[in-house]
């Protein structure tokens, strides 16, 4: 028997759709056109940047594979556009030639997302709480790799680039990074991220982000910081330099930098026995920060370590693909942009209330969007990708012994930053503190 339907035909809702939905959430709708009048462009900026997340999601070594997979994806997702070009290598010619412009349009919006994502929760006691850290990432072994980059670590060890990552922690994604050769210092691309943190930041940071210099930028910026010092920082008490003053204010003040007057600094210790951590801080209140918050804050630090851990292992990206430097530094780019966007669409598809008591899982993301990468023209099954990407969420349950591998053969053995050397300021010192103290109250 024939039945008669009445009302609208239910029209098929693809992955593919929802999933170019989401991405374009997260970019802005003007700067990144998906027409231009050149005719003889096969690479528009939408559909370029499209491209270089796709390519920064899909898994494998081989650049060529992966691009022609991420190209058949664009063509799905744009299927009235005119195709884009075939050759793996024209594709990061272009991402190179544009990058600089790209990343400008793309973080700015992908940062602005992060803001209105956390609206009343952006700022803990007045702080945007962010860390930083530094990690190096390996490059094919090509002639041209290793006179670009170097080898900074051990011997026959491949070129490596040193990667530096401003990390916003309430959210658990990157917020800006500086990329350069492997034996590049994490202290001068912390040094040229200043100018990125937002206003009234909180950074926390490992020992290797010490320095005179650097943390008088940060103070100059009108950043707060909560810094792990070790045995490399020297560190005077009873300089009568500040007003304030309490059992815990410390003073740097290097011999070569007399000239300039001391940081006044607070010293806090966490944790007991071998576990003790040594903190300084720009923060000299006990009321507004106690040693308790110091110590919980400095705990959340390692959202930057297990970021790292997902870009490296969990996306593949521990290597780069590309034989050459200028694609490699692209590509690197990109690759953040990548794990950024995967965030940001998965913290979008979350309520605030599942936002703020679950951390989003990057595996389960990353399984999620991969199904609509692969079939972006088939039917969707099994509920709308929001709906998946928000349960796209770390497991729950709670483990009953410890994590660490029985054998793992590339573990560091780098030992621990000890103790800062601590004594007490000479006569001679105090005297020459005294004219840059008047000075300070004077000016």
């Amino acid at each position: 028997m024939n039945r008669q339907r009445f009302g609208k035909t239910s029209k098929r809702v693809c992955y593919g759709t929802e999933l170019l939905q989401a991405i374009g959430r997260c970019l802005p709708r003007r700067g990144l056109a998906l027409q231009v009048a050149d005719g003889r462009r096969r690479w528009t900026p939408r559909m370029l940047v499209t491209c270089a997340i796709l390519f920064a999601w899909l898994p494998g070594r081989a650049a060529k594979d992966v691009f022609e997979t991420a190209r058949d994806a664009v063509v799905g997702l744009y299927p009235t556009r005119r195709r884009p070009g075939r050759r793996h290598q024209g594709f990061l010619e272009a991402l190179a030639t544009g990058s600089r412009e790209l990343l400008t349009v793309v973080c700015g919006a992908l940062q602005a997302g992060v803001r209105r994502l956390y609206g009343g929760t952006w700022r803990f006691m007045g702080w945007v709480v962010m860390g930083v850290d530094g990690s190096r990432v390996e490059c094919p072994m090509t002639a041209a790799n290793e006179a670009a980059f170097g080898c900074a670590g051990k011997k026959k060890t491949t070129p490596q680039l040193m990667l530096t990552v401003l990390f916003h922690v309430a959210s658990g994604l990157p917020w800006a990074w500086r990329r350069g050769g492997g034996k590049e210092s994490e202290r001068k691309h912390l040094r040229e991220l200043i100018g990125c943190l937002p206003r009234a930041s909180l950074l926390l940071a490992d020992a290797g982000f010490t320095g005179y210099e650097l943390l008088r930028a940060l103070m100059d910026a009108g950043h707060d910081f909560i810094v792990r010092v070790g045995r490399n920082v020297r560190l005077l008490r009873q300089l009568d330099y500040d007003v304030e003053r309490h059992d815990g204010i410390v003073y740097l003040w290097p011999k070569g930098k007399r000239s300039q007057p001391p940081l006044v600094l607070r010293l806090v210790e966490v944790g007991r026995g071998r576990k003790k951590v040594h903190l300084v801080t720009s923060v000299l209140s006990r009321e507004r920060l106690s040693d308790t918050q110091i110590g919980g804050l400095y705990r959340l630090r390692w959202g930057v370590e297990v970021l790292y851990r997902s870009f490296k292992r969990t996306m593949e990206h521990h290597k780069m693909r590309s034989d050459s430097p200028r694609h490699a530094l692209v590509e690197l780019d990109w690759a953040m942009v990548g794990l950024w966007m995967l965030g940001l669409m998965t913290l979008q598809a979350m309520g605030p209330r599942r936002r703020q008591s679950h951390r989003w899982s990057v595996a389960e993301s990353l399984r999620v969007v991969l199904r609509a990468v692969h079939k972006p023209r088939s039917p969707r099954r099994g509920g709308p990708l929001q709906k998946k990407l928000r349960k796209a969420v770390i497991d729950s349950y709670v483990r009953r012994r410890p994590k660490k591998a029985r054998h793992w053969p590339h573990r560091k053995t780098e030992k621990p930053p000890g103790k800062p050397i601590l004594r007490m300021a000479t006569k001679s010192e105090v005297l020459a503190a005294k004219p840059l103290l008047e000075l300070k109250l004077t000016g």
